[in-house]
């Protein structure tokens, strides 16, 4: 891990790559359910966050990654096949697709595939009119995404409605977010980073260039009790998209997490999937009664309380 010293600071084109073929007349199976039941409370979030109907996120991200399952998803966990435009500068990965080795974004892991596409959609001069459709208009936004350039597939609105439809997703565009959401910042002075609340616990997404010290003179919170919240040096080097818990993580997930195991996807950590639901490492690996040399593998099944 790179280390920084801490000094005090005043405060597309997009690509069609789905491996399964999908027709209008979608048929439930479950391998798409079991992607909706891991994906739906992010999609959710995002919903909640950037005004996005979670239908059309899932629908999307099951269609574009083939429920998870294609080559861009398991290799660069790129759930959208968003290509690297727009001054792209994180990692790629290359695949043919509109032309031959076409370059797409790579995430760490999911969740920053899920995180980008929002600000894809939301940053988007093509897409900007969705915005003022209705969060349970999901035809329209399917239509929208179409007309706008989405994909070049000419059946692709129709594919993610009756998505939509066969999967209920559209149930999804009502709910309210089960855990994280938006709350007023905890420091004495006002902070421009969004604070949001998970297992009752407060977090913040670390920005690029920052670090414990600039969050931490943000938040009015020591960079040294940050580090220590997040089982980390105080002069680590954050990444872009990081969680960083603005207090001591719990000792499990919240309830609604006890029969709903994690399954662990490419790119990830016993470390990343800990920050992700706001518990303590050392809880994670007993838990699930493993050592600390344990080697993760995709597609293990991890308990989160």
């Amino acid at each position: 891990m790179r280390k920084v010293i801490c000094y005090r600071l005043s405060v597309i084109g997009l690509g069609l790559l789905s491996v399964v073929p999908i027709s209008a007349q979608v048929k439930w199976n479950a391998q798409y359910q079991a992607y909706i039941d891991e994906w739906s409370p992010v999609a959710i979030e995002q919903m909640n966050n950037y005004g996005i109907p979670a239908s059309i996120t899932l629908a999307q991200g099951l269609l574009e990654s083939g429920a998870g399952r294609s080559e861009l998803a398991r290799e660069g966990n790129n759930h959208f096949g968003i290509k690297c435009h727009n001054g792209w500068t994180g990692p790629t990965v290359y695949k043919d697709d509109d032309q031959r080795n076409d370059c797409f974004r790579s995430y760490r892991n999911a969740r920053e595939s899920y995180e980008d596409h929002s600000r894809f959609l939301v940053n988007g001069q093509r897409y900007r009119s969705l915005f003022s459709l209705k969060l349970t208009d999901y035809k329209g936004w399917a239509r929208g995404l179409k007309a706008a350039g989405y994909a070049t597939n000419p059946k692709y609105a129709d594919h993610l409605i009756a998505i939509i439809e066969v999967y209920k997703l559209y149930d999804y565009d009502t709910s309210k977010p089960v855990h994280h959401h938006h709350v007023t910042p905890p420091a004495a002075a006002p902070a421009s980073l969004p604070v949001y609340l998970f297992n009752d616990r407060l977090y913040v997404i670390a920005r690029r260039g920052d670090t414990f010290c600039t969050i931490g003179d943000e938040m009015g919170i020591s960079y040294r009790k940050l580090a220590g919240y997040n089982e980390r040096d105080k002069h680590d080097q954050l990444q872009e998209g990081e969680i960083v818990w603005l207090e001591k993580k719990a000792r499990k997930a919240p309830k609604e997490y006890k029969h709903r195991p994690h399954t662990v996807q490419p790119g990830e950590s016993m470390y990343s999937i800990a920050q992700y639901y706001g518990i303590r490492l050392k809880r994670l690996y007993k838990l699930n009664d493993l050592d600390a040399d344990y080697v993760l593998r995709v597609g293990d099944r991890l308990r989160v309380r």
